[in-house]
């Protein structure tokens, strides 16, 4: 009686956490969905048509790949903002599969072995990133494919892994990771026993731990491993580590779990842990460690793969075996240098090992790069290719079992392949353009240029006028590198196209010339720390602008708005600290994330220096006389909520736009405002706009009544000052985060840019 008790109280307990957590969000996702599903099929644009610009030589974050046994055809893969897509002529064509759903984030996914038409899709990238997007739970395909049926679980926010019984594939496991910045009950393992009707929670341990893994021993299906990863992120802070990050297993189908820990380092400093099995030898299993505790500190001058000095150095990725079925466990790898850096701090984005299915001693690491080991992980190699381009980042792995030299790599350039053990590698980079964008920018060119910052590439830029998939080879017009890191708001002089102002990281701003070549072709014009002001602090994306009335005057924001007059060669502060300064919400070397920081401003077309500001953690500050004095206007806006863009209207002064994102606090709600008294008074214009965090709002150029804003579900616009809106979406995926758009002023072509689907042009 007594166990029965204390069973139904952690149930209400459990039963009240998740209350509380959906009370919270106060959002159904998939009633969100079918809401912009119906206006995107009902709106009187359904019939424009977007022209994919590309990119056509890279695609995006891939967070697995998997194959059919027997058949190199068909291959599957699924993309962090990108989709799930299939080939079926060995990689020459791709389709996507799932662009009528409400996401484009897929997490993982898992083909059945007894019936390879039955496909089980987990949304939600579970690897956290800054700019990854949640799902909305777990989708079936009983047609390899062809049609989808949701199955539920849209509470878990992220799916870490999908697992299929090797016999019955109606008998199905979650490993639901949970939401990236919040704490929420809807995480733990998941079990089905009848196709996704119906879902029992059968691993748990509380609110802040997910499942980032799961294995099932493919001889005895009831024997499970599970993975559990104690995690979150804050706007200032990866991923650190905290205790509680076990390894499970049952043997009884998941009725009952144990903690397996013999051999393994003490939790307190690991992170996420990766799982592999030899589907061949099942007793043998491996476990990729992201350990965290401190080797030794940073030397003078040694810098982290942002720039920042690094203070700490931490042991890394470790392997370690088990030829027990996890009952005991052997470290395999060494402590050197190769495996402290292979993840280096951001462990945490990959920790995915894979076995060979024969080969029990043949094992591989993913991390920035792909390892192979062919001693149990004792000593490791480097996979690389001269043949063509691995990029790095790598996030899934699949083996052939019936020919162990076919081999499939996701990362975040997309698919590679080889058939022939990693002598040869072919990219499927050009066939799945799933790239992602973070924004885009325009010259006054002609025909005009784009140039946008993208997840993991650095900046690229396109001539308009591109055909995408043309096969030309053209390095002015087609897609190519321009100055500017991966997290940049690029800003072009609109008087010499060939003059661009960008970031590296975090706001380390450079110039840069396209006419010249060579060390000369960029120079770099960071503002230096005077000894009054505090570290400067750049936002991933910090904004800079070129003023409306001179193009040698540039404003770039860090906590501070700074401004030159001579092109960046010089510059003056011009602002106090614009943010909240809060020191309890600034994060610590190396998880530091650089916040409270600029990442907004418009200024007047009518007058030069008035300026308006917004910042990551809510602030919006004016200034009328170019930063002598500054004024708070927020009355009536949200707090703490992440400016994502101020748009200054053209057509009349002291009217001014501002959408607000606070996806980083796992609320999807939309803020849009208007203010016609220079943002005195703000007055929210979202009306029926369904809800999905805003990434930015636009005036149109030649009709001031007409406004365009793009969200993490699509492209929208109004002609009736936001009372309400019409879906844009047309031949667009039905679901895609718009992070960036602008109407040429020229030649009024409208651009956007997707964290996911690349960059698509209107010919209006």
């Amino acid at each position: 009686m007594k166990k029965l008790t204390l069973f139904l109280a952690i149930f209400i307990h459990q039963q009240i956490i998740a209350q509380n957590n959906r009370a919270s969000t106060g959002i159904d996702r998939k009633m969100v969905f079918q809401k912009h599903a119906e206006l995107v099929k009902k709106s009187p644009y359904k019939n424009l048509n977007w022209r994919l610009l590309g990119p056509d030589n890279t695609s995006g974050r891939a967070t697995d790949v998997w194959g059919i046994e027997g058949n190199k055809n068909i291959i599957y893969a699924s993309f962090a903002t990108g989709g799930f897509w299939k080939t079926e002529d060995a990689g020459k064509t791709w389709k996507p599969l799932m662009d009528e759903i409400g996401t484009q984030s897929i997490g993982n996914f898992a083909v059945s072995k007894s019936n390879p038409n039955v496909i089980y899709v987990g949304t939600g990238e579970a690897n956290i990133l800054r700019a990854s997007l949640p799902g909305m739970g777990v989708f079936k395909s009983s047609d390899a494919g062809k049609t989808w049926q949701h199955l539920g679980l849209e509470n878990t926010s992220t799916i870490a892994r999908v697992v299929i019984h090797p016999t019955n594939p109606d008998i199905v496991y979650v490993a639901a990771s949970g939401n990236e910045w919040s704490y929420n009950a809807d995480r733990g393992v998941y079990k089905t026993t009848d196709g996704g009707k119906t879902w029992s929670k059968v691993l748990y341990q509380n609110e802040k731990t997910g499942c980032i893994d799961l294995l099932i021993d493919p001889s005895e299906p009831n024997t499970l491993y599970a993975s559990m990863w104690n995690r979150i992120r804050k706007r200032w802070s990866d991923p650190t580590p905290e205790d509680g990050d076990y390894l499970y297993k049952s043997t009884d189908a998941g009725k009952t779990w144990k903690i397996i820990k013999n051999g393994l380092p003490d939790t307190k400093n690991t992170g996420r842990i990766g799982l592999a099995m030899c589907a061949s030898k099942p007793n043998v299993l491996y476990a990729y460690v992201d350990n965290h505790t401190p080797k030794r500190q940073g030397n003078e001058g040694e810098l982290d793969s942002y720039g920042r000095p690094k203070e700490l150095v931490i042991l890394g990725a470790e392997v370690y075996k088990s030829t027990d079925k996890g009952e005991s466990w052997t470290k395999m790898s060494e402590n050197d240098k190769q495996m402290e850096t292979f993840g280096g701090t951001y462990g945490w984005v990959f920790s995915q090992i894979r076995v060979d299915p024969i080969n029990e001693n043949k094992i591989f690491i993913m991390g920035i790069n792909t390892a192979e080991s062919e001693d149990a992980g004792i000593t490791w190699k480097i996979i690389k290719s001269e043949n063509t381009r691995i990029h790095g980042d790598n996030h899934g792995l699949w083996i052939d079992p019936s020919d162990t030299n076919y081999i499939l790599i996701s990362n975040d350039g997309g698919i590679i392949v080889t058939y022939d053990g990693g002598k040869t590698w072919k990219n499927f980079f050009k066939e799945i353009p799933t790239t992602q964008f973070y924004n885009v920018s325009y010259d006054m060119a002609t025909p005009f240029n784009i140039h946008g910052s993208v997840q993991d590439e650095g900046s690229m830029g396109a001539n308009v006028s591109w055909q995408a998939g043309s096969g030309i080879n053209d390095k002015k017009n087609g897609w190519h590198f321009v100055p500017g890191g991966e997290g940049s708001i690029i800003a072009i002089d609109p008087k010499d196209p060939n003059i661009t102002y960008s970031s590296a990281f975090y706001g380390r701003i450079q110039r840069g010339d396209l006419t010249k070549e060579g060390k000369e072709r960029i120079k770099n014009i960071t503002i230096k720390k005077a000894e009054d002001e505090e570290t400067h602090r750049g936002e991933w994306l910090a904004y800079t602008h070129i003023s409306n009335f001179d193009n040698h005057t540039i404003y770039h924001g860090m906590q501070y708005l700074f401004k030159s007059t001579d092109m960046g060669e010089t510059w003056k502060r011009i602002s106090p600290d614009l943010t909240t300064n809060d020191k309890n919400r600034m994060g610590k070397l190396p998880y530091a994330i650089a916040h409270q920081a600029i990442t907004a401003l418009a200024e007047s077309p009518f007058k030069q220096g008035t300026l308006y500001v917004g910042t990551d953690d809510g602030n919006v500050h004016l200034t009328t006389d170019d930063g002598k004095t500054w004024t708070k206007i927020m009355a009536g806006l949200p707090q703490n909520v992440h400016v994502s863009r101020l748009e200054a209207s053209k057509t009349k002064d002291g009217t001014v736009f501002i959408t607000l994102s606070d996806r980083r606090e796992d609320n999807i709600k939309p803020y849009i405002y208007k203010s016609t008294d220079f943002g005195k008074t703000w007055v929210s214009i979202v009306g029926d706009l369904p809800t999905s965090p805003v990434n930015v709002i636009r005036e149109d150029p030649f009709n001031a009544s007409i406004l365009y804003c793009g969200t993490d579900l699509g492209i929208y616009t109004t002609k009736n000052g936001g009372k309400s809106w019409q879906s844009m979406q047309a031949n667009l995926p039905t679901s895609v985060s718009v992070q960036d758009l602008f109407i040429h002023p020229r030649d009024n072509k409208m651009v956007i840019a997707t964290y996911g689907r690349g960059v698509w042009v209107l010919e209006r």
